[in-house]
């Protein structure tokens, strides 16, 4: 019961981990082990993967290989049956002994699917005082610890007994492929469990009914057979009845006693003939006789004198090739393998023939016979051989064996294919999987992730109105100068220290970050989410703006850079424009007005519009300098401000330096529903008073843009373009920080949404 080399040993011990100890365990053994994450059925493997698996565990576990190696030995038991050998293992002996007996027979067979299988071997020794010992012999060492665990499950399963297993004696032994391990068992099995229960009233009452049940059943056979002819012999009908059943513990069982003639009616010559592939040989491996065919193929063997040794050799069981030796295992299968040197030369160029069968004692003659068939797979390697079917004796199974083999062979090859095109589809799966997990990151970063959702799902995302959030823009002080005086990879590390930086802090405090042009950094608050808290966070990400600036330094002096800050509130309409590279945009005045804070700012402060400061002062946790009315651009005389601190939150709270990355906002989640349900154009109210509060807000921005504003969920591509052409600039002097191609002498208007 081991596929050592093969895959399926390996995918059993997988299969144990995981069903014990779950998926993350296997995953963290495998990688702590070294190993691939699956493995071939019928591909053959180190045996270093399989013992890095079980020492990797004990450390994982902290228990000893013993325990572990017992409890793989259970489960193996287990994985054979449910991989569809339980018929297989419950017909190789009425009990336990036998079962153990005839293991190295079932390795034999199952060498037929896996060739290059190199099993253990046992061999069960009963003792003069009742003791009865298990000797375990194989090439691997170490892995002893597995025999208790499979040999106690079967007991369990198959036979309802307990059997406890203790180690007498382990050594090593000088065998024919070198140092072979070699283990011995004393193997006490106790009674079923349900004849060891105490006996009380209720099991004697149970015991007296099937006693009476087969006192029944005697006299209805009596009487069946009362009138049963007399056998030539004169035995009576009953005699004839005992001799075939007897009566015990419940069960009728068959009981024999062979017959044997007084001289063996069949002659040499048919002997040899009748069984072609036999050898005869004595206590010191002279040859007596041979079949007919095995002289054939084996042409040394009619030399009188010879010895087996000088032309076969012992694959299986890996034991010297003396009798003492071939009596130890006179219950295993001998498989014997012919002497390429010794063969005619006209056979050399061919595969040696390999013969399996039986070793029997004759005590009277103080011999041993080998019957056996030649040892083949498929009819290729019969062809190899240069043997034929007719070669085989009728009589002799090994014909349909191999023949039905071939189609085993037939259907492993296709399992094999099967088990690789599905790894192979896993790999495509998870490499896919992966490829879909970069393309949602891209698809996040560009856009909202609502939004985003609604495109993968092919929905159409309609135009929305955002009745109040807070814009920012940014920008660096003489960027310009900078530009002109240095490397373009210098402009790019800056910039990507800079904004790696900034992108860090709307994490921290939530914002969507819209675009980012040039030194220009675009951020809104409460949109597309709303929240009743969106100026509050904006404020706290301009002040760690401020602050992430101050660690970049300028390429051309070394001194950290500075930077312009404007924040303006108010309403705005956001959508998304395109197709083919599809943008999440911000349309109105409140983006101008917020731009133009940014412009007309001074260095290293942040500007507030009075709409933002209307809103910040209420909150009482900012200190804000008033800075005057100032002449605004296309806007008039406008007071403004500057926002100077956070009197709250310290500045590693506002860079998300304490207690995590995130800061925490009191929001009201009625208010934000509330403010949900009037963004989304699919939900608003058809009312009419919706409809005049829509047309008031329109004339409203009527008053500071030169087109008419459309109404939520009507708006097209043509209509976003065309949305705001309030003059931003008045040269193109003014777009110096638009560094991709937007400027151009014909724009005479800033753009009204940054991507």
């Amino acid at each position: 019961m081991f596929f050592p080399q093969y895959g399926f040993i390996n995918t059993c011990l997988k299969s144990l981990v995981i069903e014990r100890f779950g998926e993350e365990t296997w995953e963290k053994l495998r990688l702590m082990a070294g190993v691939q994450e699956t493995f071939m059925t019928y591909e053959i493997y180190d045996d270093v993967i399989t013992l890095r698996l079980v020492q990797e565990a004990c450390k994982m576990l902290d228990v000893s290989s013993e325990v572990v190696l017992k409890l793989f030995g259970e489960y193996f038991f287990s994985f054979c049956k449910m991989s569809g050998y339980d018929t297989m293992l419950r017909t190789l002996g009425g009990n336990l002994v036998e079962f153990i007996e005839n293991l190295d027979a079932l390795h034999s067979y199952l060498a037929l699917s896996y060739e290059a299988m190199n099993a253990p071997s046992f061999r069960v020794e009963r003792m003069d005082d009742g003791r009865i010992l298990l000797h375990y012999y194989s090439d691997r060492k170490g892995l002893y610890h597995i025999v208790p665990g499979i040999i106690e499950a079967v007991a369990k399963d198959f036979f309802d007994s307990e059997v406890t297993m203790t180690i007498l004696n382990q050594s090593e032994e000088d065998e024919r492929t070198g140092k072979k391990e070699h283990v011995v068992f004393h193997m006490v099995q106790k009674e079923k469990v349900a004849k060891r229960r105490a006996q009380g009233p209720r099991q004697k009452e149970e015991m007296q009914a099937e006693k009476e049940d087969k006192d029944e059943t005697m006299k209805r056979m009596k009487a069946r057979y009362a009138n049963l002819q007399l056998c030539p012999r004169k035995r009576s009908p009953w005699e004839i009845v005992r001799s075939i059943v007897i009566l015990g513990q419940g069960n009728l069982r068959q009981s024999f006693t062979p017959s044997y003639p007084k001289q063996l009616w069949i002659e040499e010559q048919a002997f040899c003939n009748a069984f072609p592939f036999h050898i005869v040989f004595d206590k010191d491996l002279a040859v007596k006789q041979t079949g007919v065919n095995i002289q054939k193929f084996v042409p040394g063997l009619q030399t009188a004198g010879i010895h087996l040794d000088e032309y076969f050799t012992i694959v299986h069981p890996e034991v010297i090739f003396n009798i003492q030796s071939i009596k130890k295992f006179i219950n295993s299968q001998f498989v014997l393998k012919t002497r390429r040197e010794m063969l005619p030369e006209i056979h050399q160029n061919q595969s040696t023939l390999k013969l399996r069968g039986q070793m029997m004692w004759m005590e009277s003659l103080d011999c041993m016979i080998y019957l056996c068939s030649p040892k083949l797979r498929s009819l290729q390697e019969l062809e190899e051989r240069g043997l034929h079917l007719a070669d085989i004796a009728q009589h002799d199974t090994t014909r349909d064996l191999i023949l039905l083999n071939q189609q085993r062979l037939a259907e492993i090859e296709l399992s094999n294919q099967l088990e690789r095109k599905k790894e192979e589809l896993r790999i495509l799966s998870r490499n896919l999987e992966i490829e879909k997990q970069k393309s949602e990151k891209l698809l996040y970063a560009m856009l909202p992730t609502h939004v985003a959702n609604q495109l993968k799902e092919g929905k159409r995302v309609e135009a929305g109105e955002f009745k109040v959030c807070t814009i920012l823009f940014s920008d660096v002080v003489t960027f310009t100068n900078i530009c002109a005086a240095c490397e373009p990879i210098q402009i790019v590390n800056m910039l990507n220290a800079m904004y790696s930086r900034f992108d860090r802090l709307t994490n921290v405090h939530n914002v969507y970050k819209v675009e980012t042009i040039g030194d220009a950094y675009m951020v809104v608050g409460g949109v597309p989410v709303p929240t009743d808290t969106h100026a509050e966070r904006v404020a706290n990400f301009a002040l760690g703006m401020r602050i992430a600036a101050r660690e970049v330094t300028s390429p051309i002096t070394g001194q950290p850079i500075q930077i312009r800050v404007g924040l303006h509130t108010g309403s705005v309409l956001a959508g998304v424009v395109g197709e083919k590279m599809p943008r999440y945009c911000l349309f109105g005045d409140t983006v101008n007005t917020a731009s133009r804070m940014e412009s007309h700012g001074v260095p290293d402060h942040i500007h507030l519009s009075p709409f933002t400061y209307s809103v910040l002062k209420d909150k009482g946790i900012f200190e804000i300098a008033e800075r005057g009315e100032i002449e605004v651009k296309g806007k008039g005389l406008m007071r403004t401000y500057f926002l100077l601190k956070n009197l709250q939150k310290s500045d590693e709270q506002i860079m998300g330096l304490v207690d995590g990355e995130t800061c925490v906002y009191q929001e009201d989640p009625g208010d934000v529903t509330d403010v949900q349900n009037k963004v989304s154009p699919e939900t608003a109210d058809d009312g009419k008073k919706e409809e005049e509060k829509k047309e008031e807000e329109v004339e409203h921005q009527n008053n500071h843009i030169s087109s008419p504003s459309p109404c939520p969920g009507q708006i097209s591509p043509d209509h976003l373009i065309q949305f705001d052409v309030t003059p931003a600039y008045e040269s193109p002097a003014d777009f110096k920080h638009l560094h991709n191609g937007l400027h151009s002498d014909s724009i005479s208007t800033k753009f009204c949404s940054i991507l």
